[in-house]
């Protein structure tokens, strides 16, 4: 069967499935609707419903093709055998105007060409390629959650990847991307039917079409990413909120706590609609004088039925239900709390971006360094301060202002986008008393808009689209060739396929197209385990990452069984140990293996300080924490006479102080004069740091240009005991070899 009806296939059967679990949703509910809401509604919820059965079957292990075949016979049968499948509004939303209607058939069916195309085309997003459908493919593959531990993405809500699962199944990565697609292409439906319903049916026209042709839309929402997926379900929130203001039908409670829940399953960032529409019904309950306690029950019930599995799921595989952020509240060994704080102002900062001015133009007219452009018509989106005289404006501003407030953590150009719909509207309903505004906003936005015209207005490195693959869609082209023409990251992938034999893990800095291989990577950068294993290799190439220094106390011979090394309290910054030694009389004293270590805080790795690997050290992994501290248990009663920390020159020389005890808890000082020294470095780190990485069941390290050991690697290759086995796009594979010792 030709590759693109399985894409077809795959997306029909995510779509179809999702539509049948709404209808029998809404027989059960019987909300009233317009006919056009009626459709759109019911499909949404019934996508919520269909993540949670994916969600159940990777949790029973029987993720498979076969199962959601099956399924969807399944639900499309129920539906239609009850009846389900008929919508049961005959009422209408009243009709645009006709030069309207041809106006905004014209744009939305051009832009659906173009959309459609690039998303049937072979994937190629950054991180659709990479982690999006990356997991997707290993859940596939093991039939199961499996407990990933090395990638802080598996730790994220997914509930539009289980979508893109479901579909991936029969028509792989395409398919995925094209459900995606399918929140674009119903989004300026969802703005235009809110727009009709509520009386500003052009200024919503014009809405729906500057929304759906901004650049950034159009690029994200034809990618295996899921921004636009959470707008939608944002934005439908919002809108059944506005129709049970109106109209309180109990079952539309249901619907709201459903999709609000299903908000925080489809991303942390658009979880701010449940308190959004919880307050919102609660104080339109309070003021109305209706009984309130029934209603906000059944929401609170919805929404937790929709964020308790994933909440769960993380305390069970990484400690954090909220992973991988606030690991301050829930100290894990998978993801720092030094990581998740640079992480954060990185997000925050873009790089070299300062302003809100320099902001401001990226985000509408340039979109290289914040990737993505809304487009220039949005250089007068402060004019939508104007609606504000209209109820139905403030609702809009409030509604932006709400959902824009996680922007401020993430200043890139699609985090934006659960606000841009509700700016899009209040724009033109500010403007649109005035004659010809509304559709020389719409023509000019799509003329400058398109691909063609971007690349003369936008940047080159601005992410758009860049062409109609039609060929690459219907794989006219084949997706091999399509993908090694135009996708390095492809070529490096199937490098790491052709070479690296099946259940071997591969570390890497930079990470590549992870949804082409069925290897394992481990990015430096992305869990404990990578960001460990990468600075044990900083510690062999950069000296001052290396046990260089040493911090040593002197004291007459002391006995005693607990040793604490403890930074001195009032102090903070970090500190770390990459071995603790004791000596006596010049001599070490030999480590036995009841020898236990502990520390706080990173319990997990304090081993790193008594593994007597010297390319590995314990550090605190958090800031501001005075009275960080190192404990040995020597198992019995010991005599020693000085204490040397062994620790790397990157940080400030820290206060330390050295306590002992024969009995827990019972400390006594020792000594609180550290005296330090520069040593040599010591040799071998190349070959230690390998041995980690063996420990850690890594056998293969891809490295591209540019990487902290790239060269190092290349010059040095014996002492790290790897092999050159492979390189293509500028990407290297080497096999580490057996430990010689």
């Amino acid at each position: 069967m030709p590759q693109a009806l399985y894409i077809v296939l795959g997306v029909a059967m995510a779509l179809a499935s999702s539509y049948a679990l709404g209808r029998l949703l809404f027989q059960y509910l019987r909300p009233r609707f317009y006919r056009e809401e009626e459709l759109l509604f019911s499909w949404l919820a019934g996508a919520s419903l269909l993540h949670l059965l994916v969600f159940a079957t990777l949790l029973t292990g029987t993720a498979r093709k076969s199962v959601y075949v099956i399924c969807t016979l399944a639900l499309v049968g129920a539906a239609w055998k009850r009846g389900a499948w008929r919508l049961t509004s005959a009422s209408r939303l009243p009709a645009l105007p006709k030069p309207w209607r041809w106006l905004f058939w014209a744009v939305y069916l051009v832009y659906g060409f173009l959309y459609v195309s690039n998303a049937m085309a072979p994937e190629m997003s950054p991180d659709g390629s990479a982690y999006h459908l990356g997991l997707v493919g290993r859940y596939l593959r093991q039939h199961r959650f499996g407990g990933i531990t090395t990638s802080m993405y598996a730790n994220l809500t997914q509930g539009i990847e289980l979508l893109f699962l479901y579909a991936y199944s029969m028509g792989r990565h395409s398919a995925a991307a094209l459900v995606h697609c399918s929140f674009t292409l119903a989004m300026p439906w969802l703005m235009l039917n809110h727009a009709r319903r509520f009386g500003y049916p052009l200024a919503g026209a014009c809405a729906a079409l500057l929304f759906f042709c901004s650049p950034v839309v159009g690029v994200d929402g034809t990618s295996a990413y899921i921004d636009i997926g959470a707008v939608a379900i944002v934005f439908a929130v919002f809108a059944l909120l506005s129709i049970w203001r109106e109209e309180p039908q109990p079952a539309l409670v249901w619907l709201i706590g459903l999709l609000a829940g299903y908000t925080f399953a489809v991303k942390y960032t658009t979880a701010l609609a449940i308190p959004f529409a919880g307050l919102w019904m609660l104080s339109t309950l309070w003021r109305s004088g209706k009984p309130w306690l029934r209603p906000m029950a059944v929401f609170s019930l919805l929404v937790a039925v929709m964020v308790l599995p994933w909440m769960i799921k993380n305390a069970v595989t990484v400690g954090n239900p909220l992973s991988p952020f606030f690991n301050r509240f829930f100290p894990n060994p998978h993801v720092f709390i030094s990581f998740e704080e640079d992480y954060i102002q990185q997000m925050r900062r873009y790089g070299d971006i300062q302003g809100p001015l320099a902001i401001f133009l990226d985000l509408t007219l340039h979109g290289e360094r914040l990737s993505g452009l809304l487009g220039p018509v949005f250089l007068l989106s402060p004019l939508a301060l104007l609606s504000i005289r209209f109820a139905e404006g403030r609702r809009l501003l409030l509604a932006a202002l709400v959902f824009g407030l996680p922007y401020a953590n993430n200043i890139g150009t699609r985090f934006l986008l659960p606000a841009f719909p509700f700016l899009a509207m209040a724009l033109a309903m500010a403007v649109a008393r005035t004659p010809g505004v509304l559709p020389a906003m719409v023509l000019f936005h799509a003329v400058v808009s398109w691909p063609h015209m971007l690349r003369v207005t936008a940047p080159r490195a601005a992410w758009k689209l860049e062409r109609i693959p039609v060929a690459g869609a219907l794989r006219l082209t084949s997706e091999e060739r399509f993908l090694t023409q135009r996708f390095g990251p492809y070529v490096v992938a199937r490098m790491v396929e052709d070479f690296v034999p099946p259940g071997e893990k591969v570390f890497t800095f930079s990470g590549t197209a992870e949804a082409y291989t069925s290897r394992e990577l481990v990015v430096a950068y992305q869990s404990g385990v990578g960001n460990n294993l990468g600075e044990h290799i900083w510690a062999a190439i950069f000296g001052e990452f290396g046990p260089s220094r040493h911090m040593t106390f002197r004291f007459a011979a002391q006995r005693a069984r607990y040793l604490r090394v403890r930074q001195a309290l009032g102090l903070s910054g970090e500190w770390g140990a990459n071995e603790i030694r004791l000596y006596k009389g010049g001599s070490e004293v030999a480590r036995k293996p009841a020898w236990q270590v502990r520390a706080w805080p990173n319990q997990w790795y304090a081993f790193f300080a008594l593994d007597n690997n010297p390319a590995t050290r314990w550090r605190p992994r958090q800031t501001a924490t005075p009275g960080t501290f190192v404990e040995l248990d020597l198992g019995e009663e010991t005599e020693f006479d000085s204490v040397v920390v062994e620790m790397s020159r990157d940080y400030p020389v820290p206060a330390l102080q050295l306590y002992a005890a024969m009995e827990p808890g019972q400390w006594r000082t020792v000594s609180e004069d550290a005296k330090e020294e520069e040593v040599t470095l010591v040799r071998g780190l190349r070959g230690a740091v390998m041995d980690e990485m063996r420990r850690q069941g890594i056998r293969y390290l891809l490295v591209a240009a540019g990487d902290p050991a790239d060269e190092d690697y290349h010059v040095n290759g014996r002492l790290w005991g790897i092999t050159k086995i492979a390189e293509r796009g500028g990407v290297t594979l080497y096999r580490i070899e057996e430990s010689r010792q």
